[in-house]
């Protein structure tokens, strides 16, 4: 019996793996971008999406 929970506690630990992975490679792609935008397209785009969710800029 302790066998079948040790082997589905692996299980789910390895079904957990795939998701955090994709978002930790989603996340260091963000930031890398960030880092190495210009200071204009970074305005362009936050000015964009402040327009877009309806929240005044200025």
């Amino acid at each position: 019996m302790s066998t079948r929970i040790l082997s589905a506690t692996a299980e789910q630990s390895k079904s957990q793996f795939g998701p955090i992975l994709t978002s930790a490679l989603i996340g260091a792609v963000l930031i890398f971008a960030a880092g190495f935008a210009s200071p204009d397209a970074l305005h362009a785009a936050t000015h964009d999406t402040r327009h877009a969710t309806g929240v005044p800029c200025h």
